[in-house]
């Protein structure tokens, strides 16, 4: 059973449609990076599966409670942190997770220990006196994810989850998600493209309220326009023209399109291509390039990242 489920959720403000009646879910474990550009709807589907906002239609069930019907119940398997992180800059960090604590319900024992263990995890231990309004925006940032996780919810959602935090910090951040992820479904959010690629198991992408993508990440990034191959080939026995290799490479099978490489670099007769093929081809370019009699280079397979495939989604073309 899914621990997150999204049915035909649609968003209305006035005359602006926020979600198109987007779905999918969410299995125990998963790591899903949400992603969208901005005003896309994230956001507000977050906002929607935490409680904080209502749908206009469609449902939307956490550990199968629904988050209208139920909140209070949804809310108790859920830790989120919003991409402000809601913290109150006169209380110390320690008062403040211990304040978080008994909005929880935890009771003082099982509170002081929940306490130490999110401080501990998000590095906080040394800071647990400091007032949180002195604190650099990457250190209100960790207080915020501490009180995302106090009480061991099932399921964390997070908005932007290293937001101001500096390069050493985004690591540590990283591996504690991986860690969590290990045994809490997660659902985050970021702008970070490369963030999801090093976090996340899968990515759901959203364009102007819509879904246009859903899968384990290196799959969306494999499927939009397939196997790349660069082939760079010089004159061995014999010499080919540019387009007599292309027309040479066009006949293996699963070959779609294929494009000269112009190169400043190039030796004289050499050639390079840009083979795009439905499956893995280096194989079969390589045995072209033999029986040619032409001498192989380069033969490197490509892979589209996950900007690329964003901005191809979501329409961000120069």
């Amino acid at each position: 059973m899914p621990v997150i489920e999204v049915r035909d959720l649609r968003k209305r403000y006035g005359a602006h449609v926020a979600l198109r009646g987007i779905d999918f879910s969410i299995d125990r474990g998963e790591v899903v990076g949400l992603l969208g550009p901005n005003g896309a709807g994230k956001s507000t589907a977050m906002k929607i599966l935490t409680g904080f906002l209502s749908a206009t239609e469609g449902t939307a069930r956490v550990m199968d409670q629904d988050v209208v019907a139920d909140p209070v119940r949804a809310r108790h398997h859920l830790g989120y942190l919003p991409e402000a992180a809601p913290v109150y800059a006169d209380m110390r960090v320690r008062d403040y997770l211990q304040f978080a604590g008994q909005v929880r319900g935890l009771g003082s024992a099982e509170r002081a220990a929940a306490v130490d263990r999110a401080m501990t995890r998000t590095g906080l231990t040394p800071r647990a006196r400091q007032a949180i309004g002195t604190l650099s925006k990457g250190f209100k940032q960790r207080v915020g994810l501490a009180q995302a996780i106090l009480h061991e919810p099932d399921i964390l959602i997070l908005d932007e989850p290293t937001s101001g935090l500096d390069p050493n910090q985004i690591v540590d951040i990283r591996s504690l998600i991986r860690e969590l992820g290990a045994r809490k479904t997660v659902l985050l959010s970021t702008h970070i493209l490369s963030e999801v690629q090093a976090t996340c198991d899968r990515v759901i992408i959203i364009s102007d309220g819509a879904l246009v993508a859903d899968g384990p990440t290196e799959s969306v990034t494999a499927r939009q326009e397939g196997a790349v191959t660069t082939l760079h080939v010089a004159p061995g026995d014999v010499r080919l023209t540019p387009p007599q290799l292309v027309q040479a490479v066009e006949t293996i099978a699963g070959v779609r399109d294929v494009r000269l490489i112009p190169g400043v670099d190039l030796g004289e007769g050499e050639i390079q291509v840009e083979v795009v093929a439905d499956r893995d081809v280096r194989a079969d370019l390589f045995r072209l390039v033999v029986a040619r009699g032409l001498l192989a280079l380069e033969l490197r397979r490509e892979r589209n990242s996950l900007e690329d495939v964003f901005r191809t989604l979501t329409g961000s073309r120069d």
